[in-house]
């Protein structure tokens, strides 16, 4: 099993670390050896004590000195132990580390409880910053970079029972959808829209169920963190931008899994999961070192064929991504790169590709190959 040190600036006060099933949340905590205390909810006998006698939690932690560190693995499955841990941060003035793969249960439960005592941070599948020279773009793309699937001897068959777990355990066992079966269709239909906007109606009429639910299924997929939406940069003052989002899967290797492709990516395949993966990268870096508030997709409403795949908004500054998963580059690739340099606050124009010639165009955008994307995310040079 390959451990990689992944790139985590830990609070100093009590913070919520949420991420997917698998990306190794509990083996970060146990890394940064910082619990006096550890409490898993997967353990039957210690989620039905807690469950009967919440009030136990809070004696059997209170023992614990001003300022040491209680680990809370996997929260959401007893989201009301939030009422103790709260008193406890405020009567003996612990602090705590509350894993959990899923923030719907714990939204429902009011986890504003804690709002201004627990911050959240978010651990993601492993990023080629972290693994270094043992990240290979090719097999990124084809099984993705999940620790749990990444560490398998057998990847596909894990990536298989990984998407099974997840119907079963997420979805069937805590309940959350009534209607399994109808969620069970619109998953792969769903991960057809990787990179693409959602039209809720003409999914809700693939799945053969109603806009509502299918807008409830997307929920849950982004409560689950495995789905994350792209949203339109909206200029207000200037044109009126197209509002409808984008959807992305966190992993490239989850979105093959949930459509059953296991073989080697196809031509057609390639471009999204390309672009997924320059998303997942862009949001790890907001995420985890702020370097950015928001990232967002361009797209005026005033040319349907004009678009740009990610604008960064730093402050009052804006970087314009293009993402390309060719080896050779077309004039007309830079199409949406030049209609974008009049937006105001434009500093910096990238286009990503997966060839090797880094080079800079006459009016100023700059061509990387994604590994020289990789060192400037690597240095925080963006």
């Amino acid at each position: 099993m390959q451990l990689y040190t992944r790139l985590f600036e830990c609070p100093k006060s009590s913070f919520f670390l949420l991420g997917p099933r698998g990306t190794g949340k509990t083996t970060l905590v146990r890394t940064l050896r910082l619990a006096n205390h550890e409490v898993s909810l997967l353990d039957e006998e210690t989620f039905q004590r807690y469950l009967v006698r919440p009030g136990t939690f809070y004696e059997e932690l209170s023992s614990l000195k001003a300022g040491q560190w209680a680990f809370i693995d996997e929260i959401q499955r007893l989201p009301n132990l939030l009422n103790e841990i709260h008193r406890l941060i405020e009567d003996k003035k612990l602090r705590f580390i509350l894993t959990g793969s899923s923030a719907r249960k714990l939204r429902r439960a009011g986890v504003n409880l804690l709002a201004g005592r627990a911050s959240t941070r978010y651990l993601y599948p492993l990023t080629p910053m972290e693994m270094g020279e043992d990240f290979c773009l090719n097999a990124a793309l084809e099984m993705g970079t999940i620790p749990l699937v990444h560490n398998a001897e057998d990847k596909r068959e894990t990536l298989k029972s990984y998407v099974q777990t997840y119907l079963k355990e997420e979805i069937q066992a805590e309940a959350i959808v009534r209607n399994l079966a109808g969620f069970s269709r619109f998953l792969p239909v769903a991960a057809l829209l990787h990179g693409q906007t959602m039209n809720l109606s003409n999914l809700a009429r693939d799945c053969e169920v109603g806009r509502p639910t299918v807008s409830g299924f997307f929920q849950i997929l982004q409560d689950t963190l495995l789905l994350k939406t792209l949203s339109a940069y909206d200029a207000k003052l200037r044109v009126r931008e197209r509002k409808r989002a984008k959807c992305y899967f966190i992993d490239p290797g989850l979105v093959r899994a949930i459509k059953r492709q296991y073989g080697p990516v196809t031509v057609e395949e390639k471009g999204p999961l390309f672009e997924g993966l320059i998303f997942t990268l862009l949001m790890f870096q907001k995420d985890t070192f702020d370097d950015f508030e928001d990232v967002l997709y361009w797209s005026p409403a005033e040319s349907k064929h004009v678009e740009v795949d990610f604008l960064l908004i730093q402050g009052k500054d804006k970087i314009a991504i293009e993402a390309k998963s060719t080896d050779v580059i077309r004039p007309e690739y830079f199409k949406g790169l030049r209609a974008i340099a009049d937006l105001k606050g434009i500093r910096r124009r990238m286009l990503v590709y997966c060839g090797q010639r880094r080079r800079v165009t006459q009016d100023g955008i700059e061509v990387l190959p994604f590994s020289d994307f990789v060192d400037v995310l690597r240095k925080r040079a963006l």
